[in-house]
């Protein structure tokens, strides 16, 4: 499944995607259909489709890593010559330096119910937006009430 969103990366107008085999199994997770292999196969050649149909984008999400770590990072390097920024969502509390490389943000931690989602203060979950230099800066805060930086 596919959307463009507004919310997912700050700044960005984003083509959200769904990755299915999912490797997380969160409590509480909005979107248990992802643990299955089901859609379309992704390729370059269809985030090419996408991205045309999708005119004005300038962001492209994975929704999840799938199973096949090579083809994802891969995928990530077509979106990023393509003049888009690159996005992951891992359900994963770590992500290997490849990824951390490999995509211009990386959203990381499971979703636990108690600590709520990206937008409430107290989630476990964090947003990273991987500068030119490697550099990871924490950009979570842009999703709670008036995006206060609470380490300015």
């Amino acid at each position: 499944m596919t959307s463009v969103v507004m919310e997912e990366i700050p700044d960005m107008v984003t083509l959200a995607v769904d990755i299915s085999n999912c490797q997380g199994h969160c409590i509480g997770c909005h979107s248990p259909f992802l643990l299955e292999d089901i859609g379309e196969e992704l390729t370059p050649e269809v985030i090419d489709s996408l991205i045309e149909d999708n005119f004005g984008v300038n962001c492209f999400a994975f929704m999840g890593e799938g199973n096949d770590p090579e083809t994802l990072v891969s995928l990530a390097s077509h979106v990023r010559s393509k003049g888009l920024a690159a996005a992951l969502y891992s359900g994963r509390k770590e992500v290997e330096d490849i990824i951390w490389a490999s995509f211009d943000y990386v959203k990381v931690g499971p979703y636990i119910e108690a600590f709520g989602p990206l937008n409430s203060r107290t989630t476990n979950q964090r947003l990273y937006h991987i500068l030119p230099d490697g550099t990871r800066e924490d950009i979570t805060f842009r999703f709670w009430h008036r995006g206060i930086d609470p380490n300015a």
